[in-house]
């Protein structure tokens, strides 16, 4: 099977290894991947930001570049859901939209749903907290949140805790934002922060030595943080520890 990768900005400027690790991960997998080279950021902070004509011109791009591709795989909840859900607003009815649409996957959601593995073989005898971002968790439903009535589950818990010798250790709260949020972390400071700070305190009191989860954006925002806390915690990005623990 032949993959598109798409790497959000945050991981292209400033956390390149999440995107070499989610390239070990699928080629471990047995996939062939492709980087589109003439790929830009898919307009989600424009968006967000309620510049929706700054975001189309960058949605029809995103159109061209990944247009012709039968999977695109994205290491990040949010950008994946941005292309999946929210490009509608910004370029209805384009020629292609829907095709891209069913082609983007997260990458958890990738290796889940499309190539049906619900094993990872490998090892990480860590402690390890499972931080559930937002837009995966509530737009692309990678798994379920306590707000609505169903039966819990977690794809990326799932794979996670295949992997020999991982301790998932339980949260109080296991769905709550971190308080990132783009520019809410800006236009919002105090608020954000005193959010991220709730995250962390959960992950230390549960005993976690490492918190990953789906968006590196989420990670940096709670890492910042510990880091000024002086928090005994690290973080990394699922693909990370995936392709740590995959032999």
């Amino acid at each position: 099977m032949k993959v598109a990768l798409f790497i959000p900005c945050y991981v292209d400027q400033l956390y390149p290894q999440v995107g070499l690790a989610t390239v070990r991960v699928l080629e471990k997998l047995g996939v062939d991947v492709v980087y589109p080279e003439d790929q830009t950021c898919c307009g989600q902070p424009m968006a967000n930001a309620g510049f929706a004509s700054d975001a189309a011109p960058l949605a029809r791009r995103f159109l061209e570049v990944f247009g012709g591709f039968e999977h695109v795989v994205c290491p990040s909840g949010s950008c994946a859901s941005m292309v999946r859900n929210h490009y509608d607003a910004l370029i209805p009815g384009a020629p292609g939209l829907e095709a891209v649409k069913r082609a983007t996957y997260e990458l958890c959601e990738f290796i889940t749903d499309v190539l049906k593995i619900g094993r990872i073989a490998g090892r990480f005898p860590r402690k390890v907290g499972l931080h559930q971002s937002c837009h995966g968790l509530r737009e692309l439903r990678l798994g379920s949140s306590s707000e609505r009535l169903e039966a819990p589950y977690s794809k990326v818990a799932s794979l996670l805790s295949s992997l020999e010798g991982i301790e998932l250790v339980p949260l109080a709260r296991v769905d709550e934002c971190c308080g990132f949020g783009g520019t809410f972390a800006v236009v919002e400071e105090a608020v954000s922060c005193m959010m991220g700070r709730d995250r962390l305190a959960d992950h230390v009191k549960a005993g976690a030595e490492i918190v990953t989860g789906t968006d590196v954006s989420c990670l940096m925002h709670m890492d910042g943080l510990a880091r000024r806390a002086k928090a005994p915690l690290a973080f990394r990005h699922v693909a990370e520890v995936l392709a740590e623990a995959m032999p």
